[in-house]
C-alpha cells in the first residue's frame, strides 16, 4: 500500500496523495478525517512510513466496526480493504458477482415474511415502516443508523426485499455481539445490486468507482434513524 502512494520511495506520504488513496476504503469523509488527525501526530500534513501504517491500521479497525482510536491499534483485525483498479488483490472491496451472498436461503425466507407483513408499497418499505422493526431490537440508535445506511444500498430512502434482508442480517449480527462494519462487505451486497467487475474491451471499474465516490460524498452524514433519535428516547 505504501509503495502505491509513495511511488518515489521518499519514505513520506503527502496529505493529497493519502486522501485519494484512503477514500478507496469506502469510509466516510468524517471517519477518514479522524483517522488522519490521529495518524498525523504533529499536524504537518505529511505522514512518515510509521504514521501511514497507523492510518492503515485505523482504516482496518473502522471497516471492522471498531472504534477509531489509538487504543484500537493493538486489536487483531484483518488488513484494510481498498477498491483499486490496478491490483487484483484489492478488488475484494468491490462486490464481485462470484462471491456467495452471506444471507442464507432459509434466513431470507424469514426476512421476506417480515418484509411482506409490513405492507410494502411497490416492493419498497419506507424508513418509517422499517424503523419500529429496527428499534424493536433494542440496539443502540447509532448502530441502527449505521445498519440503515449500509442496507439502503441505492440511497433512495427506502428498502426493497433484498436491502431489508441485509438490514435484518446486520441486526442479528449485532445482537450476537458482532461489530457492524463501517462499509458493506462484498459478501453482503445482494446479487441483484452487484455490478460486473469488468466489461470486455472497456476500462474496468474506473467509471463505476468514480460514480460511487460522488454518491458517497453526497450522502447525508446522519442516518435516518439517528436523525430522529429524540423521538425514540
Amino acid at each position: 500500500f505504501l509503495s502505491q502512494v509513495d511511488s518515489a520511495n521518499a519514505g513520506r506520504v503527502l496529505a493529497s496523495d493519502a486522501a485519494v488513496f484512503l477514500k478507496k476504503s469506502g469510509l466516510t469523509d468524517l471517519v477518514l478525517g479522524k483517522i488522519w488527525d490521529l495518524a498525523d501526530t504533529d499536524g504537518k500534513g505529511i505522514l512518515n512510513k510509521q504514521e501511514f501504517f497507523v492510518a492503515l491500521r485505523l482504516v482496518a479497525c473502522a471497516q471492522n466496526g471498531l472504534d477509531v482510536s489509538l487504543s484500537s491499534l493493538n486489536l487483531p483485525v484483518p488488513p484494510p480493504r481498498f477498491t483499486d483498479t490496478s491490483s487484483p488483490l484489492l478488488l475484494s472491496g468491490t462486490a464481485s458477482s462470484d462471491v456467495p451472498w452471506a444471507v442464507k436461503v432459509e434466513d431470507k425466507v424469514k426476512y421476506d415474511a417480515i418484509f411482506d407483513s409490513l405492507n410494502p408499497v411497490n416492493g419498497l418499505l419506507s424508513g418509517d415502516k422499517v424503523k419500529p422493526v429496527l428499534l424493536n431490537s433494542k440496539l443502540p440508535v447509532d448502530i441502527l443508523g449505521r445498519v440503515w445506511e449500509l442496507s439502503d444500498i441505492d440511497r433512495d430512502g427506502m428498502l426493497d426485499r433484498d436491502e431489508f434482508a441485509v438490514a435484518m442480517f446486520l441486526v442479528y449480527c449485532a445482537l450476537e455481539k458482532e461489530p457492524v462494519p463501517m462499509s458493506l462487505p462484498a459478501a453482503l451486497v445482494p446479487p441483484s445490486k452487484r455490478k460486473p467487475l469488468s466489461v470486455p474491451g472497456a476500462m474496468p471499474l474506473i467509471p463505476s468507482s468514480t460514480s460511487t465516490k460522488e454518491s458517497h460524498q453526497s450522502l447525508p452524514p446522519v442516518g435516518i434513524l439517528a436523525a430522529k433519535t429524540p423521538l425514540t428516547q
